[in-house]
């Protein structure tokens, strides 16, 4: 859909405003998404939005531009879902955008994930890459078995886990997790992966875009990345046909075996920083913990 042709604005000369993004945005900002072939469910924009914090480009009445940013704790930030309407590219929206984001997220060490189009941008703003992440979906075909040696099991997640989950993802990520977590298990359901009643690893599985995604994955290193195989293949089996997503970054194992599944990486974006060196955040922050699935690229 044309939102310019629609709303009939005068793209030569009109100039936007900005202001703080509400629910009430959802909807205009959901079909921008579609616009841009991003499979974001109205829910899905709703829960970026409950979690972080957003801003709009408005002009006539209409959004034609989205930003947002989350806030992991006091040193930590990640920014996602920008978006500029085509017919008003190229009028520095997208820079003032993120540029109400950066100063939302203050001092704190900013990451992101960028398309090779929005890299440029966010090079000038500060970020540097240190990483890259691959983007696998599709519909399952015939899964394959994960058998777990002898003291290692799996079992459902339950209210209880919380706070020994956030403080594995914690590790993991380098990001706060606790209230990101707390509320990811208010839309999703998760599984924990136990060694002698000792959790060592948990995934977590809920509705986003055209079916499901698996995210976050946590789990100790192991051979041949068994950990996290049995985490993301408990809720890959029975599922065959079913349409799911896992962002992994790279190094790990998991993308061919993803692919043997019917979930091929249909796309590479690179990871950035802002307020730190590099080569201080390539890598796994906590050597006893990696991280092999992504909330989304944005969330992190």
């Amino acid at each position: 859909m044309n939102l310019t042709e629609e709303t009939g604005a005068d793209v030569s000369t009109a100039s936007p405003s900005y202001r703080p993004m509400t629910s009430a945005d959802i909807p205009t900002a959901h079909a921008m998404s579609l616009a841009v072939s991003w499979p974001h469910r109205p829910e899905d924009w709703q829960f970026g939005l409950d979690t972080g914090t957003g801003f709009v480009a408005e002009l006539n009445g209409t959004v034609i531009g989205t930003a947002l940013c989350w806030k992991h704790g006091p040193q930590r930030a990640s920014l996602g879902l920008v978006i500029v309407s085509d017919a008003y590219q190229g009028r520095g929206i997208g820079r003032t955008l993120m540029q109400m984001l950066l100063a939302e997220a203050e001092d704190r060490v900013t990451f992101l994930h960028a398309t090779p189009a929005g890299q440029p941008l966010y090079e000038k703003l500060g970020f540097s890459v240190c990483g890259l992440l691959n983007q696998h979906q599709g519909r399952v075909t015939e899964t394959l078995s994960v058998a777990l040696p002898d003291g290692l099991h799996l079992r459902d997640a339950q209210a209880g886990d919380v706070e020994v989950l956030s403080n594995l993802a914690t590790r993991a990520t380098g990001l706060e997790r606790h209230a990101m977590l707390a509320a990811l298990f208010q839309v999703g359901a998760g599984v924990v992966l136990e060694r002698d009643g000792a959790i060592i690893g948990f995934s977590v599985f809920r509705r986003f875009g055209r079916g499901y995604v698996i995210g976050p994955v946590v789990a100790t290193p192991s051979a041949d990345d068994l950990h996290a195989k049995a985490l993301i293949g408990h809720w890959l089996a029975g599922r065959e046909n079913e349409y799911i997503r896992v962002d992994v970054p790279d190094g790990s194992s998991v993308d061919d075996w993803l692919a043997q599944q019917g979930l091929p990486c249909v796309d590479s974006v690179v990871k950035m920083v802002r307020n730190a060196p590099a080569d201080a955040h390539r890598g796994a922050p906590d050597p006893d913990l990696r991280w092999y699935g992504l909330i989304t690229q944005a969330m992190f």
